[in-house]
């Protein structure tokens, strides 16, 4: 008779389950472990793409690409019980540089300007603008982070997400980045 976990499942059942046998028999080319590891994995790869307030079709381009990152670097992983995080931290980066990458391809009016009737309204509003994106550039990363998932109007709970810290410290960390903010821009 198998031995049995304390649940009393087979370890047989825990073991094909098990995150570091599945990265295994992935690496050898098994299907049904890269199937099962999608199917583990895939939920939180959405949740965190979702987190940092993309669309559907930014999301997918994500997880596709966070999976593709796996496939390039399978062999290369040290722990692949921590497959996982790896992900997770996968996502995020992925989910970072499409936001960067989409804040650089606004117009330069696009932030203020829109309510300027004048050429005077107009250059103010740009002078303050640069002001404000080069007062952003100088907080640390987790402030620009967050500051900027916050003005794509993400909750609390996606910043949470985003950010890898509880629900509860998002509002006073907001509060101290855009107090840093105030302060930076004259």
């Amino acid at each position: 008779m198998p031995a049995d976990d304390v649940a009393g499942a087979p370890l047989a059942t825990l073991q094909d389950d098990d995150t570091s046998a599945l990265v295994v028999r992935a690496r050898e080319g098994d299907d049904a472990a890269w199937a099962r590891l999608v199917e583990r994995y895939s939920g939180l790869l959405w949740s965190i793409a979702r987190a940092h307030g993309l669309g559907d079709a930014d999301a997918s381009d994500v997880v596709q690409t966070s999976w593709l990152r796996l496939v390039e670097r399978i062999d290369a992983l040290d722990d692949p019980s921590a497959t996982g995080c790896w992900l997770a931290t996968t996502a995020r980066n992925e989910c970072r540089a499409l936001v960067r990458r989409r804040a650089r391809d606004l117009p330069p009016l696009a932030l203020g300007a829109r309510h300027a009737s004048g050429p005077d309204e107009v250059a103010a509003a740009r002078e303050r603008l640069g002001r404000v994106g080069a007062a952003l550039e100088a907080l640390p990363r987790r402030c620009r982070t967050l500051l900027r998932l916050f003005a794509q109007a993400a909750s609390y709970a996606e910043l949470a997400a985003a950010l890898g810290v509880p629900v509860g410290s998002v509002g006073p960390t907001r509060a101290r980045c855009l107090a840093a903010l105030r302060r930076l821009v004259p």
